[in-house]
């Protein structure tokens, strides 16, 4: 007996003696038990047959023609018959071959009713047609033979004249009599009467849909979880309109009570079953409510509503099998057998559940795949159902093949990636165990690069397990080259920096492997640019990065002017999002020759300067945060540190540029995250006049304080220009509220901000700027898109009374 406890577990069944069933029905299907009841059927009808044809001979006059003629009606009789010298019989006014000649025609055939009424006749149906036609030939019989209809319910002697010849045996063929068939002792059990659903506990599953639990006995205790996928699956719950008839409703039914026999299984109750029952229809009345009865009992009338149809499913579990036997193929040879058994959490007792089987056997492949066992194989599960144990014995072979370890990574492309740069890629060492999780990093890690499209690797036996020691694997590593050069272009707007329109070209492998050349440029109202660019990555370890920059500009901001020369080392561990890392770090080396001027206080007062600056930044960032760019839960911190030394006229200044951050996130449920932040600065080591206008701190704008243009708060000269400042403090709250917009994309955000910058070094909470405003952010597949609109709360003179802010990602 097959049970579908689950379409990738094929199941058997044995019993003792027979095989029933969880409804009661018998699931042998012999050719004897299937043709038994024919022969019994045939043996029964036989006499009945007989005794048909030779009543209808008695009532028929003799005929030499062989054939019973059709009665003409009761005035038949009336006809005198005679007898041809030919020996056929005739009637008076036609011949008996006219008859036989005269054939019936499609009017002869249509019964009267159908013409008088032919509506009443087709509602009547064609079953009271024949029926009726039937008693009119049955009369007819009877006219014709002058015989009155013997009474079925009186004695032979009220039919005293009536004769019957029995048939002649000689000419019928011997019947031999057949042998007893071995299976009649289930024809016992036709006389013991069938079990009738208990009474229970009605639950609506939908509104077409009820379910009835039994009352007594163990409580099922699926019952939620079997609800649940009901509804999932259920083929009434998916195409109800509420207008089915009763008719398609039914047959959705059968659908469905299948369904509920699998998933009885699926839970392990294979003795359970299932009854269905459909009640009411669409447009039929149902029964009157208590207002209907007094109306009808005065005499008034009542318009009765129509009943909805409903299925009814009367769910009879019985008793849960459980686990016997199991059988796990060739993992025992596994030389760690024990631990990978603890991956298989299926044991002999636990509740057969089929779900369970596909669940067990995804971590046991998934066991095996971090284990060593680059080559195991894992087959399809069944399951031997024994009614009388009511357990199940699992098969599941397993074929651990052999534990292996990493021999190394071979490129098929060496001068596009070659091997050893892709084991640097690699976050495993050459001897190491094999990992599948390991060789699925590689992929991601080589796509990542943005240099292929496409990723194939091969894994190659190197040498055979042998004699208790490790077989060692080789990952061949095919790849497809993606487009490798680049031209991007940009066009933007920001408060305080005007238009901006930026374009460039890319090499992304121009220096294999992944060395990457980068031409830039930017033309704006308060920025021109040109630099290039070189940066390797993964350069001797995995999201390491070398990058060279060499640029000049001309920036003309409120607070200074500068024309700018500079080049930029620097050497980092990046955080990026296909592995988000708690730790990062950045080392550099910057050197820098700018001519800066502060705003003018007085026409022709305020000469440039000129600044020779190196520094050595160091940055360190600590992140434990959910995400890269869209952060719900958990915090950041991190310090920058930039010893530089300036010269300027042949003076030397030394100082220390220093800045902390730290951000904080919590959510507040599905729908609310709050956000806060924290930035200090401090410079030391020098006055502020000592230091370029370009290495002082600003606030203002879209990454610090919104509402305010971009680096106009703090200390401002005589003409209101900002001059910028040796400390610096910054804060900032916000609230990001699910709207439910766009399918839950689209948040609103409102926000407050607050910041001061110093001309002293240590920072102060004097003469704070504080901005509010409100944001949206819509979710894209990478990132949230990001629009800020701020007003300042306590502008000064010359402040806007808008910000706008665009961009990618949150605002912290």
């Amino acid at each position: 007996m097959l049970h579908p406890a689950q379409a990738t577990v094929p199941v058997r069944s044995v019993a003792a003696g027979k095989t029933v069933s969880p409804a009661g029905r018998s699931n042998t299907a012999s050719p004897s038990s299937l043709g038994l009841p024919r022969v019994l059927a045939r043996l029964f009808l036989l006499p009945a047959l007989f005794a048909s044809s030779f009543a209808v001979a008695a009532a028929q006059p003799a005929s030499s023609d062989g054939p019973i003629q059709e009665s003409a009606g009761p005035d038949a009789t009336a006809q005198q018959q005679t007898t041809a010298a030919d020996g056929t019989s005739t009637a008076e006014g036609t011949s008996a071959p006219e008859r036989r000649r005269r054939q019936r025609s499609l009017e002869d055939l249509i019964p009267d009713s159908a013409v008088t009424d032919p509506e009443g006749w087709a509602s009547r149906g064609a079953s009271e047609g024949r029926i009726a036609e039937r008693a009119v030939a049955e009369e007819a019989l009877a006219n014709a033979s002058g015989t009155p209809e013997p009474d079925a319910e009186s004695g032979i002697d009220e039919a005293a004249d009536f004769t019957v010849a029995w048939p002649d045996g000689e000419g019928l063929p011997q019947i031999d009599p057949l042998e007893p068939e071995p299976g009649i002792d289930f024809a016992a059990d036709l006389d013991s009467p069938l079990d009738g659903v208990p009474d229970g506990r009605e639950v609506k599953v939908t509104s077409d849909v009820t379910f009835v639990f039994p009352t007594t006995g163990v409580k099922f205790p699926s019952e939620d979880d079997f609800i649940a996928r009901f509804r999932e699956l259920s083929i009434i719950r998916e195409y109800s309109n509420g207008e089915d008839n009763l008719a398609l409703l039914a047959a959705r039914a059968r659908s469905d009570e299948e369904l509920l026999d699998n998933l009885l299984r699926n839970y392990g109750y294979y003795d359970g079953y299932v009854t269905r029952s459909v009640s009411g229809a669409a447009g039929d009345a149902g029964a009157p409510d208590d207002a209907e009865a007094s109306a009808a009992a005065e005499g008034g009338a009542s318009e009765r509503k129509p009943q909805r149809p409903n299925v009814r499913f009367d769910i009879v579990p019985g008793a849960q099998y459980l686990f016997g036997a199991i059988d796990l193929g060739q993992l025992p040879t596994a030389p760690d057998y024990e631990e990978l058994r603890k991956a298989f959490e299926i044991m002999p007792g636990d509740p057969l559940l089929a779900d369970k089987i596909v669940e067990e056997s995804f971590d046991l492949d998934k066991a095996l795949g971090e284990s060593g066992y680059p080559f195991a194989a894992i087959g399809n599960p069944s399951l031997l159902i024994d009614h009388d144990r009511q357990q199940g014995d699992l098969t599941l072979p397993v074929a651990p093949n052999g534990r292996y370890r990493f021999a190394g990574v071979t490129s098929a492309q060496p001068d596009f990636l070659s091997g050893k740069h892709l084991s640097e890629i690699a976050r495993f060492d050459k001897g190491g165990i094999y990992k599948r999780s390991d060789e699925m990093d590689l992929r991601r890690a080589i796509q990542a690069t943005g240099l292929v499209s496409g990723v194939t690797i091969t894994k190659r036996k190197v040498t055979e397990p042998a004699n208790g020691e490790d077989g060692s694997v080789e990952l061949d590593v095919s790849m497809t080259k993606a487009p490798l050069r680049t031209i991007s272009g940009a066009i933007g707007y920001g408060t305080g920096e005007g238009f901006r329109l930026e374009g460039g070209w890319e090499h992304r492998n121009f220096f294999p492997p992944e060395g990457a050349l980068r031409v830039r440029g930017i033309a704006g109202t308060k920025e021109q640019l040109a630099g290039v660019t070189f940066r390797r990555n993964n350069w001797h370890g995995r999201d390491k990065v070398l990058t060279f920059d060499v640029f000049a500009n001309h920036q003309d901001r409120d607070a200074y002017t500068a024309r700018t020369i500079s080049a930029i080392g620097t050497f980092e561990r990046v955080s990026t999002l296909l592995f988000q890392k708690k730790l990062t770090w950045a080392v550099g080396l910057e050197v820098v020759a700018t001519d800066e001027r502060d705003q003018k206080i007085v026409v022709g007062s305020n000469p440039r300067r000129t600044y020779f600056i190196a520094a050595a930044p160091l940055r360190v960032q600590y992140d434990a945060s959910d995400s890269l760019l869209d952060p719900s839960t958990g915090f950041r911190l991190s310090a920058r540190v930039s010893p530089e030394i300036s010269v300027q006229n042949s003076a030397q200044s030394t100082y220390v540029r220093t800045q902390f951050d730290g951000s904080y996130y919590q959510s507040m449920g599905e729908s609310v995250v709050l956000a806060g932040r924290v930035r200090v600065g401090s410079i030391i080591g020098t006055d502020i006049v000592n230091i370029a206008p370009s290495r002082r701190y600003y606030a203002g704008g879209g990454g610090s304080v919104r509402g305010y243009g971009y680096q106009e708060i703090g200390p401002r000269n005589g003409l209101g220009e900002p001059g910028g400042g040796r400390s610096l403090v910054e804060f900032s709250m916000e609230a990001r509220v699910r709207t439910g917009l766009f399918g839950g994309a689209l948040w609103a955000v409102p926000f407050v901000d607050a910041g001061n910058v110093s001309r002293s070094s240590t920072p102060t909470f004097k003469d704070m700027q504080y901005g509010a405003g409100l944001g949206i952010r819509y979710n894209t597949g990478f990132g949230p898109i990001r629009v800020d609109v701020a007003t300042p709360l306590n502008p000064r003179p010359g402040d806007s009374k808008i910000g706008v802010y665009v961009g990618l990602g949150q605002a912290f």
